[in-house]
């Protein structure tokens, strides 16, 4: 049964009939999820099926806003959540079994959500979107609310996990990451907070990975400044900083494919590449559990590609796509792979059961397996998924008991119109197309890709066969369709042939003619009416160039099978003029149309428009083409391009579209009477759908959401149930005479479907094969096993006959073939013997002109594409040649050439030059002027200061001098030498004076200006020497124009003399003009000549020789110089970008510290908000403590009336609490699940609370009452007891939500100081930077100069630091050295005069010593002496005479003394034995008192008990009265005391320091001596 309806629906379903959905057929594509124990389920198109597993029975819940997205489960609430597909998705939440809407769940989320999962503790869901937010967020499901999000653009999840032992945990994973989530909770607020779990890489190691931000092991650059990270010289300064790693530093990671919780809080992950990692949680260790190899396994055995993983006690289930379960038996840090079981097929998905006794086993075809644990283990099927999604649907005539379905593999499935379940199935075990059911047989055709149809014996559903196969064509089959009586089948191909196919099992289906139309053919639609001979058929195709569709209408009367012969030609096509095909045009596309069964007129679906179109036909016969106008339109209410089809009886019309809903309409008036969303457009809309012969049962096809929806209707009477009934009731009285026979017939081709099979019509027999001879050459020649379609035995037929008919013709033809064949062999061996010249080549004496013209052809098409390419290639290089000279050469201002020596293998070339740009001679005039001004201003200081220094110097100023003037002024040479300007630009003459000092360059301004006056001096330089050269060059030109004139008169010496000599005739190389090679000349040898002026002619070239000589070395010095000067640009440009560097680092340093203080800012503010949170909750905490203190101390005040003893016994009761039993997990069970009974879950709080709470009604029975208590006494006890335990209830709550919250504030606390200590670490490199920049701004380089040989080293052994170095003049030093000598001597000098004035001063202070220390013996003899102690005793011993006379008269006395205290004590001792005796008496007179006065008392006490009830009555106020008073009256006698015993505490400390003062002044006063 069905859940959920559409809204459309309702609104149709109080006016009439209505469709609801029976059952539903598909399979999973997502992962399947148990609801509970004995319950699974899986989204399919646009519902969710649930299993039971025990019955098989379906369960359909239907999603209201078109296809499921996701599917979550929650066992212990036994819900269901899934999301639609749809703009703003919600997430839904149904309780199982009742399939009633617990709630729904509306985020911020635009497109779709890709997971969803409950937590295994308490009523929270995750859910993970993707694009545009992916998103993580975490609900509250009961209450609606999401309690935190976060969004990680750009991050695709495909697999999420709660931590089963922990809610507040969470696994994402995805092929390249894993991140572990976890959920802070603060009172009510929850956090998401992320950690990623660093892989190790493909190999099994790990990666260690250093600090990009702050690295440490960087190399120290002694020489070239600061050495920076990666990042700052890649000049990155946002976020990519941070992450940023060159292309050599990035190494492939592992792959997660899929991971698993266990008990202990870890992580099990399955890679890609084979590796299991284990990673705890808590400190995101990662560890690689290595594989304890078998020495028994199979070779090639466990080499697993894991897709899907399942924790068990003890290791893991894992499984891939080759179709076995592995079990992993880990121990420690290893891991045994052992053979578990053998699925069919690649498994995609495992799960286990709530109570662990069954494993699901999801397989890639969607089949479901369960593996159930025991003694004895059995492995049931629970679903068999077919081979793809359903092509084509149908019913079994007439269509109350079963329905088939086809998928593209060839798979037929027959299905209880019952209940659902899969009836039999049968595999043709090739790609088919479509599906029909005869209505006058029970068979049916299948249509294939390759051009067959199989027919299938469908009389008993539980066992079909195929019984026969026709082969029309090798065309794919794109139609099928049976008229409504069951006469014809009509089989439409894809290149527009129509056949027609007897439906009679009994005429073994046979082929009775092909109709051609328009190719792609959209429908094809029939009209058979039973009180009609013929079956009208329209066929409806395309017209894509014009934009329009055309329609062809045939007749097929129904005496074709007998008169087919005549109907059709030679090649089995039907003639047009017997079928009466009639050809119509619409003016716009069609996606559908279908013939009325009595009107006369035809209905359309447009395609470009939402409407729905009928057509009238014309009554009177037409020729050619005629063209259809719209009748009556309506709108189709549908998205897209739908497709129409009419119910058996012709009255109801169905629209289908993209948009996934089924409209029934009347075909009178288009208006829709029924509707049923039963797909939707992210699934493609409804493919197909079929009405039965009695139109009670309809099914729906879904197009790419492979699922097959039964409708049955609702409230289905009055008209629209009679007319259908009653039509179906005459059909099948029709068909019932001829169906029995056919079905017989069918028995028959069953037993010789075999037979039938290899001798039929399609099989070439051997007797049928023609003899190769010349008239029957043109026949193609078949292989005797291959299999030949119907209209190609037509066609050879055909091809045979015209053979037979001319067969006399085409030997005459032959015969005179092989004279003429004769005559062109006797001319090509004539051929062979004449000339080359007037020979012919051997294809002309082909006479095949069309293959000569072909060859012709293909060789000038071949010639014109060589001819082609090597234009191409030449104008590519010619390109490139252009390229080249523009570059080098007409770019050009001075052209490079060189200048050789006559005599001398010297050979001096020029410096190339192009022009400078205007911007590079803007820059050096803005860099020249404003060296000029600074030059200027310095002047102007420099005299400033003289005349302020020196007023008595007065210095003339001249006036304005002339803009030469001006420039004679700024240009001076430089005082420095050369070695100290690091080049010899000026032995060229080039003034340098604007240039800085090397030591002067410490801005970025002034580098670049320095560069752009450097480039000024070489381009001076070279100038300049070019200029010298273009002298020599000229130089050379007059020597060889003389050496030509002298060789004028040699030659004419030679001529008269007679002399063989040869004269010496001087030219420029190639490389001297080089403008030679670019234009291409004829050139003429020279003549000899007389040697008579060859004297002259070798002194004057000898002498060009030297001058080019001296050239060389001058070009030789120039080059020095412009390598010198371009080495200082290259340690400017090298300052510059490491300049850029730093400055980019910089930057970055600023933006992270912006970055990380606006999330101290935020760290700060949420530390703050836990405070404040913290204190206000403590306060709760603590008021609620207070209360529970309260109700504690209170108590025997609530039952102060009763006697003390009840109170006693009432207080142990109020303190007694109940003892709740655990249930206890059955010892089976227990020993299966890992996870065990599972914490912190509210709901498991809320049942230990109501046991509690029901523990307590047994306290409160009136059996457990004191005895002689009042029941009203015992009612209000129960009540204070009750509160007392719900307060202590809210105390525990409170004291728990006290811990999170303490430990979320220590946590946050953790992160502020951790971003504290990152701020400090960046002001700390921020300095260290800032130190680095100002050292190296500095820290120059310089260049200098020095003479080869003048610094000579035995090991070359330099030193790199030069810290306290300073570059000086050397004739400083050597003056300061003679200065330094001169005051050496007169140091050594002073130093032997004060030697003998030390030896004196050391003998004096040496006796000065002796005589202190003696001294110093001399007062600690007297300090000792004064310091000795004497006693009293020791005084009287040295000032008493008779000493011991006095001591013998002390011991007398004391003697005496001691006797008299002995006999004291005798005397006390009676005295003390008499008063014990006394005493004892006394005592027991007391005791015998006491007793009387403890009888006296009980009556007392019973007095006083009375009396305080007659007080509480009638005097309670006073009795309050008089307790406050004598609380008052002790309160202020108590603070009496309390100001006596502070004055004498004060008195006592007085008396304390005077005592203190007295003891001093008898102490003796020792005074140092």
């Amino acid at each position: 049964m069905a859940h959920g309806r559409e809204r459309e629906e309702n609104a149709y379903a109080s006016v009439g009939p209505s469709l609801s959905v029976r059952w539903v057929q598909g399979f999973p594509k997502q992962n399947v999820h148990f609801v509970n124990d004995s319950t699974i389920c899986y989204p399919c198109g646009n519902f969710v099926i649930f299993i039971n597993i025990e019955t098989k029975k379906k369960t359909v819940l239907q999603c209201m806003n078109g296809v499921v997205g996701v599917v979550a489960t929650n066992v212990p609430y036994e819900v269901v959540a899934f999301s639609d597909r749809r703009l703003k998705p919600l997430i839904y939440i149904y309780s199982f079994p009742g399939l009633t809407r617990r709630t729904k769940l509306k985020g911020s989320v635009l497109l779709d959500y890709t997971l969803l999962s409950f937590s295994y503790c308490g009523t929270y869901l995750a859910s993970y979107s993707s694009l545009p937010e992916f998103e993580l967020a975490l609900w509250k499901w009961e209450s609606s609310v999401i309690l935190c999000k976060k969004s990680q653009p750009g991050v695709d999840v495909s697999c999420m996990t709660f931590n089963p032992m922990n809610w507040r945990q969470l696994c994402l994973s995805s092929p390249s990451a894993l991140t572990v989530w976890t959920v802070e909770k603060s009172n009510q607020e929850h956090y998401l907070k992320a950690k990623s779990v660093k892989l190790p890489m493909e190999d099994g190691s790990f990666y260690n990975e250093t600090d990009v931000i702050f690295p440490t092991s960087l190399p120290k650059d002694l020489i070239y400044g600061p050495v920076l990270p990666l990042s700052a010289i890649a000049g990155l300064v946002g976020e990519e900083a941070e992450t940023f790693r060159p292309k050599d530093d990035l190494y492939p990671l592992l792959h997660p494919t899929m991971h698993c919780w266990t008990p202990t809080n870890d992580l099990y992950i399955g890679c890609e590449e084979g590796h299991l990692l284990m990673v705890n949680a808590e400190t995101l260790k990662v560890t690689i559990l290595n594989k304890i190899e078998d020495t028994t396994s199979r070779e090639g055995c466990h080499l697993i590609n894991p897709v899907t993983m399942a924790y068990q006690k003890g290791g893991v289930l894992i499984s891939g796509i080759d179709g076995f379960v592995y079990s992993f038996i880990i121990k420690d840090l290893h891991y045994k792979i052992e053979d578990f079981l053998q699925v069919e097929e690649p498994v995609e998905h495992m799960m286990f059961s709530p109570s662990y006794q069954m494993l699901l086993i999801q397989t890639e075809k969607g089949s479901i397996y369960i593996y159930t644990f025991g003694e004895e283990p059995t492995f049931n099927r629970v679903l068999e998924a077919c081979d793809g999604k359903f092509q084509a649907i149908d019913f079994i005539s007439p269509g109350n008991e079963y329905c088939m379905t086809l998928t593209h593999s060839g798979e037929v499935c027959v299905w209880c119109l019952e209940d659902g379940t899969c009836a039999s199935r049968i595999c043709l075990n090739t790609p088919a197309t479509v599906l029909a059911s005869s209505p006058s047989s029970f068979s049916a055709a299948v249509g294939t890709q390759e051009g067959s149809i199989h027919f299938l014996d469908v009389r008993d559903p539980e066992t079909p066969r195929a019984v026969y196969k026709v082969f029309p064509s090798e065309w794919s089959v794109q139609h099928l369709l049976y008229d409504q009586r069951g006469i014809y089948l009509l089989v439409g191909t894809s290149e527009g042939c129509i056949f027609i196919i007897n439906a009679n099992p009994s005429s073994l289906f046979q082929i009775l003619g092909f109709v051609e139309v328009g190719k792609d053919i959209l429908q094809i639609s029939t009209v058979s009416l039973l009180e009609t001979d013929i079956v009208e058929v329209m066929v409806l195709s395309p017209l894509p160039e014009t934009g329009r569709s055309r329609l062809e209408i045939f007749t097929l009367p129904t005496t074709l099978p007998q008169v087919s012969t005549s109907f059709a030609d030679e090649r089995g096509r039907l003639r047009d003029e017997l079928i009466a095909k009639f050809l119509y045009e619409i003016e716009h596309t069609l996606s559908s149309a279908v013939l009325d069964y009595q009107s006369h007129q035809v209905y359309g679906f447009c395609n470009q428009v939402p409407y729905i179109c009928s057509y009238r036909l014309p009554e009177k016969e037409h020729s050619g083409i005629c063209i259809l106008k719209p009748y009556r339109k309506v709108q189709s209410k549908h998205y897209g391009p739908g497709m129409l089809s009419l119910s058996p009886h012709g009255l109801w019309l169905t629209t289908i579209a993209k948009g996934g809903i089924l409209c029934i309409r009347d075909v009178h008036t288009l208006e829709t009477f029924a509707r049923s969303r039963s797909h939707s457009h992210q699934g493609h809309g409804i493919q197909s759908v079929r009405i039965s012969m009695d139109g009670k049962n309809i099914l729906v096809n879904g197009r790419n959401d492979g699922t097959l929806v039964y409708l049955r209707w609702r409230r289905f009477g009055g008209n629209l149930a009679s007319e259908i009934l009653e039509y179906c009731q005459k059909l099948l009285i029709s068909l019932s005479n001829t169906m029995d026979e056919e079905n017989d017939y069918l028995s028959i081709l069953k037993r010789e479907s075999l037979n039938l099979g290899s001798t039929s019509e399609h099989t070439i027999n051997e007797d049928t094969k023609l003899s190769i001879d010349s008239s029957q050459e043109e026949l193609t020649q078949v292989d005797n096993s291959k299999e030949i379609p119907w209209i190609q035995q037509k066609s050879q037929e055909a091809i045979r006959k015209e053979v037979k008919l001319f067969s006399k013709k085409r030997k005459e033809i032959k015969t005179g073939i092989k004279a003429l064949a004769k005559t062109v062999l006797t001319m090509m061996e004539e051929n062979e013997a004449i000339d080359n010249i007037a020979k012919l080549e051997q294809k002309e004496f082909s006479l095949d002109l069309e293959e000569l013209e072909r060859l012709h052809n293909e060789n000038e098409e071949e010639v014109a594409k060589i001819r082609k390419d090597a234009e191409m290639h030449n104008l590519a290089k010619a390109y490139l040649a252009e390229l080249i000279k523009e570059e080098c050469w007409n770019a050009m201002a001075v052209k490079g050439r060189a200048l050789k020596c006559f005599h001398m293998p010297y050979v001096v070339e020029n410096f190339p030059m192009k022009e400078r740009t205007d911007e590079e001679l803007k820059e050096l005039k803005r860099v020249l002027q404003q060296k000029k001004i600074e030059a200027e201003c310095l002047k102007l200081r420099k005299e400033i200061v003289e005349v302020q220094s020196a007023i008595t110097l007065v210095k003339k100023h001249h006036e304005e001098e002339d803009e030469e003037e001006e420039e004679d002024v700024a240009v001076k040479t430089s005082n420095l030498p050369n070695y100290l300007l690091g080049s010899l630009s000026t032995d060229f003459g080039v003034h340098i004076s604007l240039l800085s000092g090397q030591l002067e360059l410490h801005s970025r301004e002034e580098k670049i200006n320095q560069i752009i006056l450097l480039k000024d001096v070489i381009y001076k330089v070279k100038t300049i020497f070019n200029n010298e050269f273009d002298a020599a060059y000229k130089q050379k030109e007059f020597e060889i124009a003389r050496v030509k004139e002298r060789n004028v008169r040699i030659q004419e010496i030679i001529l008269d003399l007679d002399l063989e000599e040869v004269v010496w005739q001087p030219e420029f190389d190639d490389c001297e003009k080089p403008e030679r090679t670019l234009v291409v000349e004829n050139k003429e040898s020279l003549e000899a000549e007389m040697k008579k002026l060859q004297n002259s002619i070798q002194e004057s070239t000898q002498n060009f020789d030297e001058h080019l000589k001296r050239l060389f070395e001058r070009r030789v010095k120039a080059e020095m110089v412009v390598n010198q000067e371009e080495l200082k640009i290259n340690n400017l440009v090298f300052s510059l970008l490491l300049d850029e560097e730093i400055s980019s680092r910089e930057a970055f340093l600023n933006n992270y510290l912006i970055k990380k203080q606006a999330e101290k800012n935020q760290t700060s503010e949420a530390i703050q908000k836990a405070k404040e949170d913290l204190d206000t909750y403590r306060e709760h905490y603590d008021n609620l403590l207070a209360e529970d203190k309260v109700l504690d101390r209170s108590f025997k005040k609530e039952f102060s009336e009763i006697p003390s003893h009840q109170v006693d016994i009432l207080y142990k009761l109020f303190k007694r609490r109940p003892r709740i039993q655990k249930q206890k997990i059955h010892s089976d069970t227990a020993s299966i699940v890992p996870f065990g009974e599972r914490p912190e879950s509210g709901k498991l709080n809320k049942d230990a609370f109501a046991q509690l709470m029901k523990a307590m009604d047994d306290l409160d029975n009136i059996s457990n009452m004191p005895e002689g208590l009042d029941p009203l006494v015992w009612d209000h006890f129960c009540q204070t007891r009750r509160a007392k335990v719900e307060n202590e209830q809210k105390v525990k709550q409170k004291a728990a939500g006290l811990m999170e919250m303490v430990a979320f504030l220590r946590r946050r606390t953790e992160e502020d100081e951790k971003l504290q200590q990152e701020i400090e670490k960046v002001f700390h490199e921020r300095i260290v930077l800032q130190e680095e920049k100002v050292r190296f701004q500095l820290n120059l380089t310089i260049q200098i100069l020095l003479k080869q040989g003048q610094v000579e080293l035995e090991n070359f052994q330099l030193l790199l630091e030069y810290p306290d170095a300073i570059l000086i003049n050397k004739s400083i030093i050597e003056d300061l050295n003679c200065v330094i000598r001169a005051q050496g001597q007169k140091k050594v000098a002073s130093m032997m005069e004060s030697k003998d004035v030390h030896k004196g001063i050391f003998q004096i202070e040496w006796e000065h010593k002796k005589m202190e220390m003696e001294m110093e013996d001399l007062n600690q003899k007297a300090w000792d002496i004064q310091m000795l102690f004497f006693s009293r005793d020791r005084q009287k011993y040295l000032n008493e005479p008779n000493y011991e006379t006095l001591i013998a008269i002390q011991i007398g006395i004391m003697e005496q003394t001691i006797a008299v205290l002995d006999k004291t004590h005798k005397k006390n001792v009676e005295n003390c034995k008499k008063l014990l005796k006394k005493l004892g008496r006394y005592s027991n007179q007391k005791d015998i008192a006491n007793y009387t006065l403890s009888c006296n008392l009980r009556e007392e006490l019973v007095a006083v008990s009375e009396r305080k009830d007659i007080c509480n009555a009638i005097g309670s106020q006073l009795t309050c009265e008089k307790i406050a008073k004598e609380q008052y009256e002790n309160m202020m006698h108590q603070q009496k005391l309390t100001n006596i015993s502070k004055q004498q505490a004060e008195q006592i400390s007085i008396l304390q320091a005077e005592v203190e003062r007295l003891r001093m002044k008898t102490f003796p006063a020792l005074v140092q001596m």
